[in-house]
């Protein structure tokens, strides 16, 4: 009776289709994530093309970079649900270990003195999570049947960019973006009356194009001060969805599948920064990083298939709030080199979350993260390599059952208490021909 009276209380509390916030990758390079990715002022490693293209003019000869990284999450979620008889504990979840492999690969080639071609392939947002399906049965199915619950969603640039130097102090930059991103989503169907839909699944994926522009400015030896502008990206998202137990639904008993698609606006992303030499060895930067995340408020989910726009539009599952809001990141960081071959680096931000209480989920939750970050780098002639690590400790955030009901202020939220941390190892090399 416990187990049916929690499935009961549950059906009407996961959202129909629970499409997560995106996330941006926040530093790429091992050497701009150790100093907190607070990298746009300085832009002097083969980083460049993503921070900001300006500081391409910086290289004198042939260099090729490469970076690898591994997005650790650490999430947990725990849903209790207040009745009469006291509260019942429906769900306690932590997510599967999951490894989300990232990167970034560029080369830039001096043409002359003044001008700097190069080509850069990275991935500039990307995440997802994995849940155990039977630590969710007891408050999806209610025949308390464990389903499927992860999600992965991920933005591949490719760049070529060019940058021009007016003079000793000035120097200016852009980057085409053709970008390519994929989203998939796996999670359970919900209820149609007594009837367990079963499985949902989402695969869908689409080209955007953009741009970066950047400027660098360098009044003296001590400082330089940089700024970098990303334009947004517009994409048409294409692919399936199936619903396993669908074509049961009476009356119209539509097909189990049907293609879909939907447009998305990437945001358009805004950077200032400066960094500051005190001492030959030592160099300090500070970076603002503003997102235009307000600019993916709802997507609206186009089926082919005409049955499922019916049932889809009746029930309100062809429509995503999403409800995102502007966010600005602040970021510091350092680099003291010990000898001429050895440096070490440690940086600082915060990152506010773009979504609110509002449509929270667990499939790719968001939060406030406070982050650390440390490095090292070894440079031996025109090899080096750099290691880096980034520790985003997120604050727990809590949206209460009762907000959620039907009527209430967050009816596509999903509620309970939500945590998670992430870890992220990485390395670097570059050499310079």
């Amino acid at each position: 009776m416990k187990k049916i009276l929690i499935a009961l209380l549950c059906l009407t509390l996961l959202p129909a289709l629970a499409l997560a916030n995106g996330l941006n990758l926040n530093s790429l390079g091992s050497r701009a994530l150790a100093m907190g990715g607070a990298f746009v002022g300085l832009a002097d490693d083969y980083s460049a093309i993503y921070w900001n293209p300006a500081g391409m003019s910086q290289f004198t000869s042939k260099t090729f970079g490469l970076y690898g990284t591994d997005i650790i999450p650490s999430g947990t979620y725990l849903l209790e649900i207040p009745t009469a008889i006291g509260t019942l504990t429906a769900v306690e979840a932590k997510t599967q270990a999951k490894h989300y492999l990232s990167g970034l690969a560029a080369y830039y080639h001096p043409i002359n003195d003044k001008m700097v071609a190069g080509i850069g392939v990275y991935v500039p947002s990307g995440l997802g999570a994995a849940w155990a399906g039977d630590d969710f049965a007891m408050a999806t199915s209610p025949f308390m049947r464990s389903y499927e619950w992860n999600s992965r969603i991920g933005l591949i640039t490719i760049a070529p960019g060019l940058s021009y130097k007016i003079s000793d102090m000035f120097s200016v930059g852009a980057a085409l973006n053709v970008n390519y991103a994929m989203f998939d989503l796996k999670r359970w169907a919900n209820a149609a009356g007594p009837l367990d839909l079963g499985q949902f699944d989402m695969s869908v994926n689409g080209w955007g194009f953009g741009a970066t522009f950047g400027v660098l400015v360098k009044p003296s030896d001590m400082i330089s001060i940089g700024a970098s502008f990303r334009t947004a990206s517009s994409f048409t998202l294409k692919g399936q969805t199936s619903i396993t137990n669908l074509n049961l639904v009476p009356p119209l008993y539509p097909p189990n599948s049907s293609a879909v698609q939907f447009k998305l606006s990437w945001p358009m992303w805004l950077a200032a920064g400066v960094a500051v030499k005190p001492i030959d060895k030592l160099i300090i930067t500070g970076d603002l990083q503003w997102t235009k995340w307000s600019s993916v408020d709802e997507i609206d989910l186009e089926y082919t298939n005409s049955l499922w726009q019916i049932m889809m539009g009746l029930s309100g599952q062809n429509v995503l709030p999403l409800l995102w809001k502007d966010a600005l990141q602040i970021r510091f960081g350092a680099e003291y080199k010990v000898t001429q071959a050895i440096a070490l680096r440690a940086g600082y931000y915060v990152d506010p979350s773009p979504a609110p209480d509002a449509t929270m989920n667990v499939l790719l939750p968001s939060f406030d993260f406070n982050v650390l970050t440390f490095g090292v780098g070894y440079a031996l002639n025109s090899l080096n390599v750099d290691l880096g690590f980034e520790y985003l400790m997120g604050k727990d955030r809590t949206i209460q059952y009762l907000d959620t009901l039907p009527g209430a202020r967050y009816p596509h939220a999903q509620p309970g208490k939500y945590g998670m941390n992430i870890v992220v190892p990485n390395i670097s090399v570059s050499y310079k021909f």
